[in-house]
């Protein structure tokens, strides 16, 4: 069962809002407690004025008795109010009534205190009251008002106050909807545009879609998924190279051996046959060879992500692979010669790739480097140069000029002696350039010792800084 989920609009606008609503309630609510408090206050302070008022107008009779020497028209006008009805009772300590309403029960008085507020209910009507105990004249004195007009005013202050904070609540609703939803337009764009493209369409996003992100974080996806395409495009485009590369460059060493086979199956001379099977295998050597260069090389093109390089010991991986590369040596008559690998030399890169390039390195030379007298040399030398370990490769071969070293890095470029020996695809070089700047070295070709033959040189970074393992 598909469920519903929320926009991310209406799920930032709930939890803004919400907070927002339930600060408004509490806030209001207190606000409203603290206006009814000091509202109350003001009411109970004018009834007991009211009630000092009338003590001060308590004189004794001529019978010794207390009484309330005030008119019937004072009593009016001190005890009037416009919206209330007033209640009041003077009453001895006794017991008896000195003025007031008879009727008009009074609570307990509290023991030590002066005057206090009490709720009553007279003649069918709820009533605020004080009660004073006076100690001058020793009477008590209640004075009780109704309390519609504290409800009112509790009514209107309620109106007043919350109506038009509700109005601004809601006005600010809406305002928070409208920006969230302005900032999650672009958004909702992309989402749009990342539907509509078709698996093939790559191209980068349209840069009036970054340029109306008014939010960092929704223009840091659009240029995170533009990045993402243009890396699939590479990698597609690389893709597309590798399969065309190897569909035009295998074409030729398989008609090779097609032709040599059919040219081996018209004839019945064992000799013949023997021959072609040799040039057939050659042909094959050949084709395989290519194979793993290209296959070295789509490797490389799709590792275009920083490799996690590790401290290594440079010398004992060329250590290594001279032992791979001495039989080769001895056979095509050329002496091995290395130098500055009797102590470690660490460098930062990758094992694999390392040895990938010293092997197309070496390859080359003994392919290519030797002299056309015979013999030579082939030479590798570790060395330091400030921050970085050069890596050389040398040999006594016809050696190139430098117009052509700076081109022999490129694809399927190939030098004279290359070309002349109808030997190797022009990648050998184009992968060890490309290896090197996957492990952040520097690959150049030089001429070789006393300006005779190649020099291959690879400068990679030292490990200066860092923690080196164990040996």
């Amino acid at each position: 069962m598909t469920t519903t989920r929320p926009s991310l609009r209406s799920r930032l606008v709930r939890h803004v809002t919400l907070p927002l609503l339930l600060t408004w309630g509490l806030g209001s609510a207190l606000a409203l407690g603290i206006a009814a408090y000091f509202t109350q206050q003001a009411f109970d302070r004018s009834m007991l004025d009211d009630a000092y008022l009338l003590a001060a107008h308590l004189a004794p009779g001529p019978d010794g008795r207390w009484a309330l020497n005030m008119s019937t028209d004072d009593l009016r006008t001190v005890l009037y109010d416009r919206t209330e009805t007033v209640f009041f009772a003077v009453q001895g300590h006794d017991g008896n009534l000195i003025a007031g309403h008879a009727g008009l029960q009074m609570p307990p008085a509290d023991e030590g205190a002066d005057w206090r507020y009490a709720d009553l209910h007279f003649q069918g009507r709820d009533l605020r009251a004080v009660i004073l105990d006076h100690g001058g004249p020793p009477v008590r004195i209640v004075v009780a008002l109704t309390t519609n007009s504290r409800r009112v005013l509790l009514r209107r202050l309620v109106t007043y106050s919350l109506v038009p904070q509700a109005l601004l609540l809601i006005a600010l609703v809406a305002w928070l909807r409208r920006r969230v939803s302005h900032d999650l337009r672009p958004l909702s764009q992309l989402q749009e545009l990342v539907q509509a493209r078709d698996s093939s369409d790559l191209s980068p996003l349209p840069r009036a879609l970054l340029q109306g992100a008014a939010s960092r974080d929704v223009h840091g996806l659009a240029s995170a998924i533009d990045d993402l395409l243009g890396r699939v495009a590479q990698s597609v485009a690389a893709q597309r190279e590798f399969a065309g590369t190897v569909a035009h460059e295998l074409r030729t060493p398989l008609a090779g051996i097609r032709a040599l086979a059919d040219y081996g199956l018209a004839h019945d001379d064992p000799r013949c046959w023997r021959e072609q099977l040799e040039a057939v295998a050659q042909s094959q050597q050949r084709a395989s060879r290519l194979v793993d260069q290209l296959l070295a090389l789509a490797l490389a093109d799709e590792t275009d992500a920083a490799l996690p390089l590790k401290p290594l010991d440079l010398a004992d991986l060329v250590r290594s692979q001279l032992l791979r590369v001495l039989p080769r040596a001895d056979a095509a008559g050329l002496e091995l010669e290395a130098s500055g690998l009797d102590a470690p030399a660490w460098v930062r890169g990758d094992a694999a790739l390392i040895e990938g390039l010293l092997g197309n390195l070496l390859d080359n030379a003994l392919r290519y480097g030797r002299p056309a007298e015979g013999g030579g040399c082939l030479r590798v030398d570790l060395s330091r140069a400030g921050a970085r370990t050069l890596l050389t490769v040398s040999d006594d071969g016809p050696g190139l000029d430098p117009a052509a070293c700076a081109s022999l890095t490129s694809r399927w470029r190939q030098g004279p002696e290359g070309r002349r020996l109808g030997q190797g695809a022009g990648l050998g070089l184009a992968i060890v350039q490309r290896y090197a700047a996957l492990m952040q070295a520097h690959f150049r070709l030089d001429a070789g010792p006393a300006g005779r033959g190649l020099g291959a040189v690879v400068a990679f970074p030292s490990c200066q800084g860092m923690t080196l393992p164990t040996p």
